[in-house]
């Protein structure tokens, strides 16, 4: 089966539906305006958690106003088509149902989830980049939380981004191949992933990862879509290869069982419940299903 550009399907945690205002993260009058307007919108962000509110078929954040905010850091996400702006606060949640991305990033809209993924984005930076790595002075946070300065040697620094390639590998027989970590429980299988490397394309990243882990070589990468996946700070591309050799080698450090499968044993083991896929918010599980054919039920 020939597996087709640009159908992987809903990525749950790349919705967007406002404007990230870049130009107005400076605006010292403009901020101040919008932190006195009620109806400026603030989600709490804690910990990679935020409080959310359930429904019978989905769920949604719960927003608090400026004046009934918490005291922390405060990040600019953006404003709405109507003019409202939202933002961040780094603080311990209000009462009320904690919840991350993975448990709610499939029950959010799209306004929500994509809100709720750049405030964790920014937490988790914030959080491990407090000094400077220059002098090591502790920086301080401007531009509405996208840039701390060395107050010492006047050094900007930047929320950074980690890009990972994450690849379906299938065969001319038309089997995939599934893999788990060492750390990983049995019957817990994904697709191929690893971080590009200074100095390295996308491509060759797929077919050195493929060949450092398993001993398979591949050929023709073709990307098919990304992912920002703020844990803590990655951004997942996605390919799909061809493998042109099918003995598995497996990196002991790195891989505990990896095996080919074609789409009935996928099948059979995921029914017996031998077999458990990437959860439905990550890029994974839509590579799985797009080679697949259509939607697998089960997840971790």
């Amino acid at each position: 089966m020939e597996i087709s550009e640009g159908l992987l399907g809903p990525l749950l945690l790349a919705r967007n539906a406002i404007d990230r205002s870049a130009a107005l993260r400076g605006d010292e009058e403009w901020l101040a305006r919008v932190w006195a307007d009620e109806k400026t919108r603030v989600l709490v962000v804690h910990d990679g958690q935020t409080v959310i509110r359930r429904f019978t078929d989905g769920a949604a954040v719960v927003f608090l106003s400026p004046l009934d905010a918490p005291e922390g850091p405060r990040y600019l996400l953006g404003v709405d088509p109507d003019g409202v702006a939202y933002f961040a606060v780094q603080a311990p949640l209000p009462p009320g149902e904690a919840a991350g991305l993975r448990q709610t990033g499939a029950l959010l809209d799209d306004r929500d989830a994509g809100l709720v993924v750049y405030a964790v984005a920014l937490e988790a930076w914030h959080t491990t980049h407090e000094f400077c790595p220059r002098c090591g002075s502790r920086t301080t946070i401007t531009s509405s939380g996208h840039m701390r300065v060395c107050p010492k040697d006047g050094s900007q620094h930047f929320p950074r981004v980690d890009p990972a390639v994450i690849m379906l590998i299938h065969d001319d027989e038309d089997r995939v191949l599934l893999a788990r970590g060492p750390e990983w429980p049995e019957g817990r299988m994904s697709v191929l992933a690893g971080f590009v490397e200074p100095g390295e394309s996308l491509e060759h990243a797929v077919m050195r990862e493929v060949l450092e882990e398993v001993g398979i070589t591949v050929t023709a990468p073709r990307y098919m879509g990304s992912q920002p996946w703020p844990f803590p700070r990655s951004l997942m591309l996605g390919f799909v290869a061809r493998a042109t050799t099918t003995e598995i080698v497996m990196d002991p450090v790195e891989i505990a069982e990896a095996q080919w499968l074609s789409r009935d044993e996928l099948a059979a083991q995921v029914e017996s419940g031998r077999l458990r896929l990437p959860g439905q918010v990550s890029i994974a599980r839509r590579l799985i299903e797009t080679w697949y054919g259509k939607p697998i039920p089960g997840d971790w």
